[in-house]
């Protein structure tokens, strides 16, 4: 009795191990020359999560190391020995296992006809490094180097730059497509200077109006309505495309009952509490089916306890709350469905 007792509560510990803890226990078994083979191949971004969780594995039970293994080497076996060596057989599993933009940032740097980022190193520099590096350069050069950077990434070094400048890199960056040899060769120069770096020339597609949308939902609201407020006395239909592609806290109404779960889990109660209040019944209704009836009462009633609040105050909460979601799909633990289809991974 007390045996699967036990092997209940390992597997019930097993289930709340989120893909990037599995794929860190897998790191684990690994020798270090192999496991920093494959980090070699892994943005800074992944690398600092799997780290993280690294760090977070470390000490569990051999049962449950065992569980993870089992699961490796069943997904092993469902694949065919044609199927292993195959372009898009890679392509698939990176994009299942990282979101199409993460599968692509890293296929762009493993696949043997593809060439490195031109500024990849500034991936691996803070915010205010990079900042303080672009500053005095020009406001096309500057959208061109924030467009290639992580978006939170991206919305901390526009947050560093002069406010007058903040506006016009984000009509920029929305306003980027395909970017030809001569705008890299002028980029190449910059980091040259720089970083005393060589990079490859090659048409790149960067920026537009998603990448500017999700640099800004990034920013703290103040500075959001700021640079919105500015950019669009010069082009409105802009602002407004870049607002229809950005996701707001409205759009969790769209995501599946697990990830709102979990990103309920993960955040803070007076924010929570706050966002509801301005919140669209519909929404409210999602999130409480998504609590125990008895967590779903006592928030209701801190609501109610609380009064009116500041819109400003709701929207800060409502802000962090996304942040936080963003966080959480950009580790693979949530999965937020965007709008117009697009899923936000």
């Amino acid at each position: 009795m007390a045996e699967t007792q036990n092997t209940e509560e390992e597997e019930r510990f097993y289930d709340q191990l989120t893909g990037v803890q599995k794929s860190a226990i897998l790191m684990m078994l690994l020798g270090e020359e192999e496991a920093s083979e494959i980090l070699k191949n892994l943005s800074p971004k992944e690398v600092q999560h799997l780290g993280s969780a690294m760090y977070s594995v470390q000490g569990l039970d051999q049962d449950t190391v065992n569980l993870v293994l089992d699961e490796f080497l069943a997904i092993i076996k469902e694949q065919t020995s044609l199927g292993l060596g195959a372009g898009n057989y890679i392509r698939n599993v990176l994009t299942r296992a990282l979101g199409d933009d993460k599968a692509q940032s890293v296929l762009s740097r493993i696949a043997p006809s593809s060439s490195d980022r031109p500024i990849e190193i500034l991936d691996w520099m803070d915010a205010r490094a990079i900042s303080e590096l672009i500053v005095d350069e020009h406001p096309q050069i500057i959208a061109l180097v924030i467009s290639y950077l992580d978006y939170g990434l991206g919305a901390d070094v526009l947050g560093l730059l002069p406010e007058d400048l903040q506006p016009d890199v984000i009509g920029r960056i929305a306003t980027l497509e395909t970017v030809g040899p001569d705008a890299l060769r002028e980029l190449e120069d910059v980091m040259q200077r720089k970083f005393k770096a060589n990079t490859t020339l090659r048409a790149s597609q960067v920026g537009g109006v998603k990448a500017a949308a999700k640099i800004m939902n990034f920013t703290k609201q103040a500075m959001e309505a700021r640079i919105m407020k500015s950019l669009s006395k010069a082009d409105k239909n802009l602002v407004q495309s870049i607002q229809e592609s950005m996701f707001i806290f409205d759009n969790l109404i769209m995501s599946d009952d697990k990830s709102l779960q979990t990103l309920l889990r993960s955040t803070d109660s007076e924010d929570l509490i706050l966002a509801l209040k301005g919140a669209d019944e519909p929404l409210r209704e999602k999130l409480f089916s998504c609590m125990s009836s008895r967590a779903a009462a006592n928030l209701m009633d801190e609501m109610e306890a609380l009064g009116p609040v500041r819109l400003t105050e709701v929207q800060e909460a409502q802000k962090r709350i996304i942040n936080v979601a963003r966080r959480l799909s950009d580790e693979g633990t949530i999965v937020l469905a965007g709008r117009g289809g697009d899923d936000f991974v």
